[in-house]
C-alpha cells in the first residue's frame, strides 16, 4: 500500500491566487486562442497534453462549433468617445459575438445591450455560443447614462472552422481504475466560476504527481458542456475505467462546502465526501443529483452513469456575483481556496486508503495489550479513541466491510480507522484483501 500524503507542505492559497491573477485578464471561450493561452500557462505547472478537435466533429448529438477569436470591440458615441470598451473588461463583449462594423441609433443599439438593474454597478456575463449574433454588456448605470444619438459599433472577431482545445493529464497508479478530476476553463475573467477551479485542479495535479498512488488519476481541463461531451464521445473505453470522480468549480468563495451527489447517489465517492465533510466540524451541505449544473451532468448521463459528483463551496447561481464582474478577487480569497484544496485532499486520502482487511483471529476479542497496541496510534487521540477504532476494525474485518464502511458504522474519522488498521496489519491480527 503506497503511503499517500494528503497535506501540502509548500503550497497555500496565495499561490493559487497568483495563478488566477495571471489567467484573469485572458478572454477565454469554449474555443479559441484565449483558451489555448490559458492551458499553456497551466502547462508551466503540470505536464498537460493539449488536444485539438476539429470544428464540425460529430460528438453524440452535438457538433464541435466553429472557433471564435476576438481582437477588439467597442461602442463609440457621436463624439467618438468609447462608451463600451472590450479592452477595459472582456465581459463587455457577449462571448462568441460575430464581427460587425456599423452605425446605428441608440434605440437599435439597446436591442443588443445587457445589464443588471438589480446590481447597477456590475457587468453581466453573456454568451451566444450556438446563435450567430452579437451584443455588449455594461453596468446598468452606464446604460442609463447613454444619450440619444448615433453610435458606432465595432467588433473585430472571427468565427471560422478551427478547433476545440482541451487539456488532459493522466497520472498512472498501481491500478488501472481511475479517479477523474474535471474542471471547466471557458469563462473569461470570472474568479470563482471558474478560475478557482482551474487553479485548484492544477495544484492538486501537481501534488499528486509527486505522490505514490493506488489509483490512476485523470485530470481534464475542458470548455464547459461541449468539452465533456467531446471527451466522452471520443473516449468511451477510457470512461469505463473511471471509478470515482469530482467536478471542480466555485471553490474560492466564503460559503460552506457543498457536495452534489452523483446520479448513483450512494457511490463510494458520495460516501467519501459525506464522511470528510461530516468530520470537518464545519457547516456544509449535501444535495442530491439533478441533470442541471456543471459537467457532472454529462458524466452522469444514463449512457455512462459514472460515479462523479461536484464538490463546490457556494454552488452556481447561489451567490449574487455569479456570472458578473463582481466575481472577482474581492470574492475569492486564499484561505477559502486553501480550505477547499484541503477538503479535496482529504477525500482523495479516503479513496486511496479505503481497503478490505480480514481478521485472522475472529473468535472473541484478541488481546491488544500483549501486542503493544494500547495508545499506539498517537496523533492527539486518546487511548480510548485508539482502542475503539481497533475494536471496530477487528469486529468488522469480515470480508464484507471496507475501512470506509467501518468509519461510517462506527462514526469515527476515517484517518483514525485507517491508522488502526495499519497498526493491526503490522501484527498477526489482520491481513489485507485486495480491492479492485
Amino acid at each position: 500500500m503506497p503511503t499517500f500524503s494528503p497535506t501540502f507542505h509548500s503550497v497555500d492559497g496565495t499561490e493559487l491566487i497568483a495563478l488566477m491573477q495571471r489567467l484573469y485578464p485572458i478572454c477565454r471561450s469554449i474555443t479559441g486562442n484565449g483558451l489555448r493561452q490559458s492551458l499553456q500557462i497551466l502547462q508551466e505547472l503540470v505536464p498537460l497534453t493539449l488536444h485539438e478537435v476539429p470544428s464540425g466533429t460529430q460528438v453524440f448529438d452535438w457538433t464541435v462549433p466553429k472557433e471564435w477569436n476576438v481582437r477588439d470591440a467597442y461602442v463609440k458615441n457621436a463624439q467618438g468617445k468609447k462608451v463600451i470598451d472590450f479592452q477595459k473588461h472582456n465581459l463587455h463583449l457577449v462571448n462568441y459575438s460575430i464581427p460587425i462594423q456599423q452605425k446605428m441609433p441608440l434605440a437599435e443599439l439597446k436591442k443588443h445591450l445587457h445589464s443588471l438593474p438589480e446590481y447597477p454597478e456590475w457587468i453581466p456575463y453573456r454568451t451566444s455560443y450556438y446563435a450567430e449574433t452579437w451584443g455588449f454588456c455594461l453596468s446598468h448605470n452606464e446604460l442609463e447614462a447613454l444619450e440619444e444619438g448615433e453610435y458606432e459599433v465595432y467588433i473585430d472577431s472571427t468565427l471560422a472552422d478551427g478547433h476545440l482545445t482541451y487539456g488532459e493529464l493522466v497520472l498512472p497508479g498501481e491500478l488501472a481504475e481511475e479517479v477523474l478530476i474535471s474542471t471547466h476553463c471557458c469563462h473569461p475573467s470570472l474568479c470563482n466560476d471558474n478560475l478557482a477551479g482551474m487553479a485548484l485542479a492544477t495544484f492538486l495535479a501537481r501534488h499528486l504527481g509527486g505522490q505514490p498512488r493506488r489509483y490512476t488519476y485523470r485530470f481534464l481541463f475542458l470548455p464547459g458542456t461541449i468539452g465533456a461531451i467531446t471527451w466522452l464521445a471520443q473516449h468511451e473505453a477510457q470512461a469505463a475505467r473511471i471509478q470515482h470522480g469530482l467536478v471542480v468549480a466555485c471553490v474560492g468563495d466564503p460559503g460552506q462546502m457543498t457536495y452534489k451527489r452523483s446520479r448513483q447517489g450512494g457511490a463510494v465517492i458520495d460516501r467519501a465526501v459525506a464522511h470528510v465533510l461530516a468530520h470537518k466540524g464545519q457547516p456544509h451541505a449535501m444535495i442530491d443529483f439533478s441533470p442541471y449544473g456543471y459537467d457532472e451532468r454529462q458524466y452522469c448521463s444514463p449512457g455512462f452513469n459514472l460515479a462523479v459528483g461536484s464538490l463546490t463551496r457556494t454552488p452556481y447561481g447561489r451567490f449574487p456575483q455569479y456570472h458578473t464582474s463582481a466575481d472577482n478577487f474581492d470574492l475569492v480569497k486564499p484561505e477559502f481556496l486553501a480550505d477547499s484544496l484541503a477538503t479535496y485532499l482529504a477525500v482523495i486520502d479516503v479513496l486511496e486508503h479505503n481497503r478490505m482487511v480480514i481478521n485472522q483471529k475472529p473468535k472473541c476479542e484478541p488481546q491488544l495489550g500483549k501486542r503493544g497496541l494500547y495508545g499506539s496510534l498517537g496523533g492527539g487521540k486518546s487511548t480510548h479513541d485508539s482502542v475503539m477504532a481497533m475494536l471496530w476494525v477487528l469486529n468488522l474485518a469480515d470480508g464484507r466491510h471496507t475501512l470506509l464502511d467501518m468509519a461510517e458504522r462506527a462514526s469515527i474519522e476515517f484517518d483514525l480507522i485507517r491508522r488502526a488498521a495499519d497498526a493491526l496489519l503490522a501484527t498477526d491480527l489482520l491481513v489485507e484483501e485486495k480491492l479492485g
